[in-house]
């Protein structure tokens, strides 16, 4: 087994070179961004929050392999290659939508601001993209889990699901709505718990139980959870509610509302889609 050491190596190296910009990148996006500052608007909030923790995670990850602990807990118990992989792409597709979110509610012609924090945010995603491809080009890094097909649906399940969270609007009074924020809950706090019961592979062998038919269990339970909300959330959103004559993108609840109703329909296809290749067996659990 190796021992905890210090390895400057894994900070000059490419990868490491490439966490560094990483972390100074979103810092640099984070600590902008709060000088003209939106606090009332949970999209704004959203994007904080992940500049916060993008770079926390990269931080973490390469102090890990700084000090090779990361082979320690690869023996132990963690495919240390997947969960670093999978972070990747999640920081990749979090820091898109961003980008995304930034250069839609905040960019204005006049507001420099608003356009210099979109760059940057732009540059921190092509950052965890570029890391992201180069992982799943790389045939000697290991993918059981989180960077093949089974794991990637959950990744894009849970980002879909925080876009819902954070655009969720008019539900106030509306009983049918709040039903669907339940269903949109439900779901989501499980999802983690899935994957990291994948990642950490000595623990799946150990449990008495199959993780997988839970998780055939786990499917079905949302796409119905799903295809309700995916009924409901439309007709009692939209209907008497057509859509106004100025209604700018950027700041329209209907828009809003829209994107609710758009991300529930890519959601139920996703766990749909997660359902059938689970129970027919062909989204293997190692790259080929």
């Amino acid at each position: 087994m190796d021992k905890i050491k210090f390895t400057p190596s894994a900070l000059t190296s490419t990868r490491g070179t490439l966490h560094m910009l990483q972390v100074i990148m979103c810092v640099l996006t984070f600590i902008v961004s709060s000088i003209w500052s939106q606090p009332n608007h949970t999209y704004w909030v959203y994007c904080m929050v992940i500049w916060a923790l993008c770079p926390l995670l990269t931080l973490f990850i390469t102090v890990i392999e700084m000090l090779l602990i990361h082979k320690l807990i690869l023996y132990m118990c963690m495919d240390w290659d997947d969960f670093t992989t999978g972070m990747a792409m999640m920081s990749s597709l979090t820091t898109f939508s961003c980008a995304v979110i930034y250069g839609n509610f905040y960019a204005r012609r006049r507001l420099i601001w608003g356009w210099g924090v979109t760059i940057l945010a732009v540059i921190s995603c092509l950052l965890y993209c570029i890391e992201t491809f180069r992982d799943k080009r790389d045939a000697t890094r290991s993918a059981t889990y989180v960077a093949v097909l089974p794991g990637f649906l959950k990744i894009l399940e849970a980002f879909v699901s925080c876009i819902i969270f954070v655009s969720l609007t008019g539900y106030v009074g509306k009983p049918a709505l709040q039903w669907c924020i339940v269903a949109y809950a439900i779901p989501f706090p499980i999802i983690p718990i899935i994957i990291i019961t994948n990642i950490m592979t000595k623990l799946k062998k150990c449990l008495p139980f199959s993780i997988d038919k839970l998780v055939i269990i786990f499917l079905v339970i949302s796409v119905l959870l799903y295809a309700s909300a995916a009924i409901l959330w439309p007709i009692y959103s939209f209907r008497g509610n057509p859509k106004p004559t100025d209604c700018p993108g950027n700041s329209c609840i209907w828009s809003i509302q829209f994107i609710v109703t758009f991300m529930t329909y890519v959601n139920l296809l996703l766990f749909i889609l997660d359902l059938v290749f689970t129970c027919l067996g062909i989204c293997g659990f190692k790259r080929s």
